[in-house]
C-alpha cells in the first residue's frame, strides 16, 4: 500500500491531466444491482468476506462533452478477488468507457461516473457459482461490466492545491449477463461495493 500511496504523490508532479490511475478494495455485496443504487443494500456483505483489490488506468478521450461538465475516459484494470478459501482465488481483466459528471460548487468537486464495457475473469467467481446454482442459471467467464461510482477532490476538499484531482470515493463493480444476452447469462452476476483512491495526471 506504501508503493501505491508513493505512486500517487508522485503523479502529483505531472500536470497533464489526460490520464487516470486508481486502487480500490471492496467487499461482495447479497443485494441486487437495484438496491444497492436506491441505497437500501446497507451491510449486506456476503458472509463468505469476499473482496477485491483493483487497479485501474484510464485516457482522458473528451473533456466537456458538448459544453456540458461531462468527461469521457477510456479505462482498463486489473482485479484481484480474495474467494476467502472457497476455491482458488481470480484475475479479472477490464475493458471500458466511462463518463463522469463533474458538479463544482464552493471551489469543491464531486464527481458522479458511469462506466459501461467488459470483464474477463480467470475462473468463476464463487458468488457468481452460488448464485447460478440457487437461481438455476448459466455462469461464463466474459461478461458485460458496469462501473458506477460517486467521489470528491481531496486537494479541493482539504485545501491543498497540490493534492488537487485526487479523488476518494465508492464505486460499484457490476458483472452481468444483461437478463441472458450475454453468455445466455440471466443469473450469475456479482456487484462489489468498493472504495478507491484516484488520481488525474
Amino acid at each position: 500500500m506504501k508503493i501505491v500511496l508513493l505512486l500517487l504523490l508522485t503523479l502529483n508532479l505531472i500536470a497533464v491531466d489526460e490520464y487516470s490511475f486508481s486502487v480500490g478494495y471492496g467487499k461482495a455485496s447479497k443485494s441486487p444491482l437495484t438496491e444497492i443504487i436506491s441505497g437500501n443494500s446497507y451491510n449486506n456483505n456476503h458472509n463468505k468476506g469476499l473482496s477485491v483489490l483493483s487497479f485501474n488506468g484510464g485516457y482522458l478521450l473528451k473533456e466537456s462533452l458538448f459544453d456540458w461538465p461531462i468527461d469521457i475516459y477510456v479505462k482498463g484494470g486489473l482485479s484481484y478477488f480474495d474467494e476467502a478459501g472457497t476455491r482458488s482465488n481470480v484475475y479479472e481483466v477490464v475493458l471500458y468507457i466511462k463518463a463522469y459528471y463533474n458538479l463544482d460548487f464552493r471551489d469543491n468537486r464531486i464527481r458522479f461516473g458511469i462506466g459501461e464495457g467488459g470483464s474477463y475473469t480467470s475462473d468463476i467467481l464463487f458468488f457468481e457459482d452460488e448464485e447460478a446454482f440457487v437461481k438455476n442459471g448459466n455462469t461464463a467467464y466474459y461478461l458485460n461490466y458496469i462501473d458506477m461510482s460517486v467521489d470528491f477532490d481531496l486537494g479541493r476538499l482539504v485545501g491543498h492545491k497540490e493534492m488537487n484531482n485526487t479523488y476518494i470515493g465508492w464505486a460499484l463493480k457490476h458483472r452481468s449477463g444483461i437478463f441472458g444476452l450475454i453468455n445466455s447469462v440471466k443469473d450469475g452476476g456479482s456487484n462489489y461495493n468498493t472504495v478507491y483512491l484516484e488520481k488525474n495526471f
